[in-house]
Order: structure tokens, then C-alpha cells, then sequence
């Protein structure tokens, strides 16, 4: 008769194995699909497949977006996005010299930085953030008593990565929607604009004031970029596009920021040297230089003196871009700190 010595030890055996492997639904993703919501004269918003919105995703890339942790021992030590991106300002900032681009509506974006630098979708200007602007150490991320958990969460990852860092951020980015201004709800029936909006309105979308081509509604921007006539000769880091590409017809063009929020995100131009809209409007109204490459949208046939805007014209396209603010963005709670 055969001994059940070896059966027993290697049932022993299995039963040993067993209990030291790891539950299998230990780092199990615990997300809910989140929608944005966006209105139907929004253009549709292109969402990786691999990184879909999950509100726990979201809610990682919030918490990461106002953490000075990210930066931590890094060339912006003790920063956060969100200490040069106010959510008061539209997420921009203010200050003279101090201009940024706000982030709003980027979901909509394929190239990034005043200049362009990085082209793609969120993920890979998140990358960049992470890697090379705030050299983020993620075994900071991984000590946290707090980050490990959430990453699981949101992902079903037991190790924090990089890619799982640039993901929560893209996802919060996609989160930052700007779309209910005046404007906004004049466009889908909700309210009527003032008289001075509607003839600013006007002038913005027609020839008389030629801001259409490149502030295309409802993103205000056309993502590209534009040399508008701001300096006759450009060099240094006011060579733009030129410090990406290195041709010589990118001299001076700068990317089209958005108008959404507009009234909020002073200084204007790429170096903040315009305080005001109004600086900004009278800048397009008679003070467009003409360097080779200045875009041909500038100096047309009919506007080689400028816009020839008058005091109500200048007056009233301010009160339209006024319009373009919306209150609900940069009040809204779910997109403020969360510490």
C-alpha cells in the first residue's frame, strides 16, 4: 500500500502557497465613469480609450494639481500648478510680466506652451510637466500616507508611475471645462446680451474687427499660432515658434490663447505687456507693426491704417469679451483645493 506522506506534503504545500499570494482583487480599480457634460455647441472632446474620466482618476488629479509635493526637491521646490494658475484668475495669473496661459478647455488642445513646445494630448504635456518641469520624485508620491490608496483606487495600481501620475493629471485637465458664460447662454436660448455686447459681438465676428479668424467660438482659440504685428523685430525668447521649429517664418508667432475668461487673466500678450483689454483692443486697432512674417489677417486690404474702431466700437468689444467670463468656473468648489 502506498504511503500519503507525499500527498499530504504536497497538499501541505499548495495550501502554504496559497495563503501567501496576494488577494486577487488587492489592487482592483474602484472607478465611476464621470461625464462632462458639455454642451452640444461644444465641440466633442477626444478622450483616450486607455485613460477614460472616472471621478476618482479625477479627483487624484485634482489633489496632485494643488500639492506642493510634486515639486518637492525639484527646480520649482514648494510649488504647485495651482500657485501659478488661480482658479479666481480662470486659472491663470496675474502680474506685470507674469502672463500664462490659463488652463481651460485644454481637453480640446493638441499643442501646448506659448511657444508650442509639446504637441500631442494631455498625457504627453503631462509628462513633460512631470518629468521635466517639476521633476517630480515619486517615491515622495509613494510614502504619502494618502496617494497610494487613491492611485489604487483610480487605477487598480499597486505602484505609483509615472504614467499613472501624467494619466490623473490629463484627467483633471479634461475636468477644467470652461462653458457657461453669458455668451454661452446667449448662444443656447438662456438670456439675451445687452445692446453693448450684441454690437461688440458684431464687430468681433465680422470683418470690422477681424477677431474671428484666429478666437474661433466656442473654444476662442483656433490652437495655432500667430505673429500679430506686436513687435517689428523679434528675437531672444520673443522669437515664439521660431525656438521650436527653427524656421525662419515662425519668427514671432506665439499660440492663440483662449478668450474664454479674458477679462480675468491680465497682463495679455505672450510677455504680459498689456494691462488692460482696452490696451489690448487699441494694440489691434492702430498699433500692429508690420514685420515680413506679421500674419496676413493683420494687414489685409482695407485695414493697412488699422481697424479703424471707434470709441463706442473699442467700448463695445470690450463689453462683449467682458461677457466671455464665466462665474461658474471660477467659483465652482469641485475644482478648488482640496487640502
Amino acid at each position: 500500500m502506498t504511503s500519503p506522506a507525499p500527498l499530504l506534503i504536497a497538499l501541505g504545500l499548495l495550501l502554504m502557497a496559497g495563503c501567501t499570494e496576494e488577494p486577487a482583487d488587492q489592487c482592483m480599480a474602484d472607478a465611476t465613469p464621470l461625464q462632462l457634460g458639455i454642451p452640444d455647441h461644444f465641440p466633442i472632446m477626444d478622450i483616450p480609450a486607455d485613460n477614460p474620466l472616472t471621478e476618482q482618476g479625477v479627483a487624484l488629479g485634482r489633489r496632485l494639481y494643488h500639492d506642493p509635493l510634486l515639486s518637492q526637491g525639484g527646480p520649482q521646490n514648494g510649488r504647485s500648478c495651482s500657485s501659478c494658475h488661480f482658479q479666481p484668475g480662470g486659472f491663470s495669473l496675474s502680474g506685470p510680466g507674469m502672463s500664462v496661459l490659463p488652463h481651460v478647455n485644454l481637453g480640446w488642445n493638441d499643442v501646448f506652451l506659448w511657444e508650442g513646445k509639446v504637441e500631442g494630448q494631455l498625457e504627453d504635456i503631462m509628462r513633460f510637466e512631470v518629468e521635466e518641469f517639476f521633476q517630480s520624485d515619486l517615491e515622495l508620491l509613494r510614502s504619502d500616507p494618502v496617494y497610494p490608496e487613491m492611485f489604487r483606487k483610480a487605477f487598480g495600481e499597486c505602484e505609483i508611475t509615472t504614467e499613472l501620475v501624467t494619466k490623473a493629471m490629463a484627467q483633471w485637465f479634461r475636468r477644467l471645462v470652461s462653458t457657461n458664460n453669458r455668451y454661452d447662454r446667449y448662444a443656447t436660448y438662456q438670456l439675451q446680451l445687452t445692446d453693448a455686447e450684441l454690437r461688440g459681438m458684431t464687430i468681433f465676428l465680422t470683418e470690422k474687427g477681424d477677431c474671428f479668424h484666429c478666437h474661433i467660438p466656442p473654444l476662442f482659440t483656433d490652437n495655432s499660432f500667430h505673429n500679430n504685428g506686436i513687435d517689428s523685430l523679434v528675437e531672444g525668447e520673443d522669437r515664439g515658434r521660431y525656438n521650436v521649429t527653427h524656421h525662419t517664418t515662425d519668427l514671432g508667432l506665439f499660440k492663440t490663447p483662449t478668450l474664454r475668461n479674458v477679462a480675468l487673466t491680465a497682463p495679455y500678450m505672450h510677455d504680459g505687456r498689456f494691462a488692460t483689454l482696452e490696451e489690448v483692443v487699441e494694440h489691434y486697432n492702430s498699433g500692429v507693426r508690420r514685420p515680413a512674417n506679421v500674419d496676413p489677417i493683420m494687414t489685409k486690404p482695407g485695414k493697412e491704417y488699422g481697424l479703424g474702431l471707434t470709441e463706442q466700437d473699442k467700448a463695445d468689444l470690450v463689453a462683449f469679451l467682458t461677457a466671455l467670463s464665466d462665474e461658474t468656473f471660477i467659483s465652482d468648489t469641485a475644482l478648488s483645493s482640496p487640502f
